[in-house]
């Protein structure tokens, strides 16, 4: 594509880009009169622009708002005409303050700071994360720097220039974009050490409380709704009885919490560990938190399954998202008997002075899953006091190490499961707090069939149907034994285990099937 001449200015650039009249400096001729071939086929597709109807014209003309100018047409129709420059005008469109993508249903989408002051961050808490970072690498273009702290440049580069004129930092050299390479300094290095021994972290710019609080509204656990079909799609993969879907539907919908109990090995964590897919969508928290001083880190890729963004080409940002912010699909927290109480505070590393967000604070508009309810190293009682108000108001109260006391939301859908009789376990004042109570039956002979017909291609078999009636017929029936959900995996996995051992193609049989009960049930 031949370079146009008669170029817009950057004015009349980001005018035509909002819509409106450009200064009246100059305007441009699209085309000069001793363009080459290239021009002049682009001024005979600006000639046929030009024979658009009146009527179109007109209602530019007249639109009030300068859409109607020459540049505005002309840059506006030249854009149309390239797939790249269509992309980058409807990124900037963005950044200017289009909000298309919450017009398309998105709650809550965290737009990129102009200006420090939008961040909520004082100059002193960036540049405390420069130095530390240039501490350890010892020098770093500008817009690296601006990566590493995730901050727009605009904002991060006025900083830099100050930490030069203190001598924190000096020039190394020039880079792109009229970036430079900055180097720190032994004055400092000096300062960076200090801070560093108050505190190592160094990454992502952290987020404000109030701004966390405003984004987690609109993002709440209780605005989500999961039908019937909804709940079909997440369990596809599993065997669950209608009956237990139409309980499971209800308690989901409610945002509060439920009991999930039963025997062991009917997939009560299984249910409760797929009850986010329902919701199928997507929520954004902050990487780090920063309160009055203390860095709580929010963000666990151990836990948060983060969702994948689209590559941006080139060294700039145009997304227009704040970078501080990650996007995830809604959490499922997890936590099984070595739940301890400490896990439910935010905790300190005494090293490194940086703050670990408890385990509800990490779930917030996903579920949390305490599993095998009851067989914690704490006692019930302990655990139950210390979540009895925030199940009733939805909000939970944190002691920061500074000794502040924040109070954060409490929103999230808590599952417990448990093996034991939930009215051994807890009073009635706590289980008047969640409404669901669910028991997960023992599978029917039929689901059974399925479980194992589900299983068999899934381990390497083909389903036999004769294998499947001896077993049910000789070790459940005969010996009185109850179906289970786990049954059908585990004893399969028994069968590949012994066809590997003799060397045999992996084949569903009589005598498989009684060696590998003869070991599953010797002490059950």
């Amino acid at each position: 594509m031949a370079e146009l001449k008669g170029k817009l200015t950057p004015a009349e650039f980001l005018a035509a880009l909002k819509g409106r009249k450009p200064p009246a400096k100059h305007i441009p001729s699209p085309v000069s009169e001793d363009d080459d071939s290239d021009r002049a086929a682009e001024q005979s597709e600006l000639e046929e622009e030009s024979q658009e109807p009146q009527t179109d014209r007109a209602a530019n003309e007249n639109s009030g708002d300068g859409s109607g100018s020459a540049p505005s047409r002309y840059f506006g129709n030249y854009v149309k005409r390239n797939s790249r420059l269509t992309e980058l005008f409807d990124r900037v469109n963005t950044l200017l303050g289009s909000n298309s993508n919450q017009d398309q249903g998105e709650t809550f989408r965290p737009k990129a700071p102009e200006t420090l002051n939008e961040t909520g961050l004082t100059f002193e808490e960036v540049e405390r994360l420069i130095l530390k970072f240039l501490l350890a690498k010892g020098s770093a273009r500008g817009r690296a720097i601006a990566n590493q702290v995730r901050m727009p440049f605009q904002i991060v580069d006025p900083i830099l220039k100050v930490c030069k004129q203190e001598q924190l930092v000096a020039f190394k050299g020039a880079a792109e974009m009229g970036d430079y390479e900055f180097s720190i300094t032994e004055f400092g290095r000096e300062r960076a050490r200090r801070y560093i021994e108050e505190c190592t972290y160094f990454g992502s710019a952290p987020v404000t409380l109030p701004d966390y609080l405003n984004a987690m509204a609109p993002q709440t656990i209780a605005k989500q709704q999961a039908t019937e079909e909804d709940l079909k799609r997440a369990f596809q993969d599993l065997i669950v009885p209608p009956r237990l879907l139409d309980r499971l539907g209800p308690a989901i919908n409610s945002g509060r919490g439920m009991f999930l109990f039963g025997n062991p090995g009917n997939g009560k964590t299984s249910i409760a560990e797929r009850v986010t897919r329902s919701f199928g969508t997507t929520i954004w928290i902050p990487r780090t938190l920063g309160i009055d001083g203390d860095l709580i880190r929010l963000y666990d890729p151990g836990i948060h399954d983060a969702v994948e963004a689209e590559a941006e080409d080139g060294i700039l940002n145009l997304s227009g998202i704040d970078q501080r912010w990650i996007q995830i699909a809604r959490p499922t927290v997890a936590a099984g008997g070595e739940l301890t109480m400490q896990e439910l505070e935010v905790v300190q590393n005494p090293q490194t002075k940086i703050c670990e967000a408890p385990l509800q604070l990490k779930s917030n508009c996903g579920v949390l899953i305490i599993d095998d309810f009851g067989r914690q190293t704490m006692p019930v009682e302990t655990l139950l006091n210390r979540w009895i108000v925030p199940l009733e108001k939805r909000f939970d109260f944190l002691n920061l190490p500074s000794g502040k006391k924040i109070q954060v939301p409490f929103d999230q859908l808590i599952i417990f499961s448990t093996n034991l009789e939930p009215r051994d376990l807890v009073d009635g004042a706590f289980l008047r707090r969640i409404p669901y109570k669910i028991e997960v039956p023992d599978p029917s002979e039929e689901d059974f069939r399925g479980l194992c017909q589900l299983m068999a291609p899934l381990l390497g078999f083909e389903y036999e149907k004769d294998p499947i009636d001896y077993l049910i017929e000789k070790h459940y029936k005969q010996a009185g034994r109850p179906f289970r959900a786990c049954h059908p995996r585990d004893l399969m996995l028994q069968v590949r285990n012994f066809c590997m051992y003799k060397q045999t193609t992996k084949k569903l049989s009589n005598e498989a099937f009684d060696i590998a009960i003869e070991n599953y049930f010797s002490v059950m």
